[in-house]
């Protein structure tokens, strides 16, 4: 094979690419107590903010999106079963709001 007729979107290579990627954001993101929902929620725009504030380049595939909502679930489930442990804080909880609004209510019940 060529290579140039390598994908190295696919390789193994790539793969611990994205995967070193991801853990860096996630480790942001778990800090900000955000869940892999409300991140695989937010807007193109917003991930490429918040990946930069991580500071990582954007993710161009949102398989790297998909593992750090991953991660963060992982991390919930061993959080859950070690609370004391000094990892499971969430350091700067406070920042949630710049990445995550509440819902609004509406003015009408």
């Amino acid at each position: 094979m060529d290579p140039q007729d390598v994908d190295f979107a696919h390789t193994e290579q790539a793969a611990r690419n994205r995967r070193e990627k991801a853990l860096g954001i996630a480790r942001y993101v778990w800090d900000r107590d955000i869940s892999g929902d409300e991140l695989l929620a937010l807007p193109d725009s917003q991930l490429k903010k918040l990946a930069r504030a991580a500071g990582a380049h954007p993710p161009r595939s949102t398989e790297t999106w998909t593992t750090v909502a991953e991660l963060l679930r992982e991390k919930t489930e061993w959080a859950a079963k070690n609370p004391d442990h000094s990892a499971a804080a969430k350091k700067h909880a406070d920042e949630k709001i710049m990445w995550v609004k509440p819902p609004v209510p509406p003015w009408l019940s």
